[in-house]
């Protein structure tokens, strides 16, 4: 999956099978990544679609993929990192690697539907969204090949 950038953790979920209807987990406040809660939202995209770039100065992520399969990768370009200018790749999908992924502020990330149809993730972040604190980039703007 490539390097591994300071500040990006995977952790593993516990998926448990139910005769009738499974149940998997995301979030407890106990887990690691935890920041607060200030909001939970879902984001779709579609196959062969790109969303991205997209960095938060303040807030940490907690992303799980709830339908289909996403690409993410992310780009560490912070001051003194011991990872500045790599590039990680992380595939995450609730019916293969079923993890929650943590991305603390700084980083930026992109990602990509590579499931049939749309796919969807969920993402629960430590405050309310907030435009201003967080920058964008146009995908060329970062070189990486999708």
């Amino acid at each position: 999956m490539g390097t591994i950038i300071n500040g990006v953790n995977l952790y593993p979920l516990r998926h448990i099978k139910v005769s009738k209807g499974d149940v998997y987990h995301a979030l407890k406040c106990t887990d690691k990544g935890y920041e607060g809660f200030g909001e939970a939202y879902f984001s779709e995209i579609e196959k062969d679609q790109i969303k991205g770039w997209k960095r938060h100065n303040r807030m940490t992520l907690n992303i799980v993929v709830v339908k289909g399969a996403i690409k993410f990768v992310i780009y560490d370009d912070r001051a003194g990192s011991i990872t500045k200018g790599k590039f990680q790749e992380i595939i995450l999908s609730r019916d293969f690697n079923y993890k929650r992924l943590t991305i603390a502020p700084g980083l930026w990330m992109a990602f990509c539907g590579i499931d049939e149809g749309c796919s969807m993730l969920l993402d629960i972040i430590p405050e309310p969204h907030d435009p201003s604190e967080s920058d964008r980039k146009e995908l060329s703007e970062i070189q990486y090949v999708f």
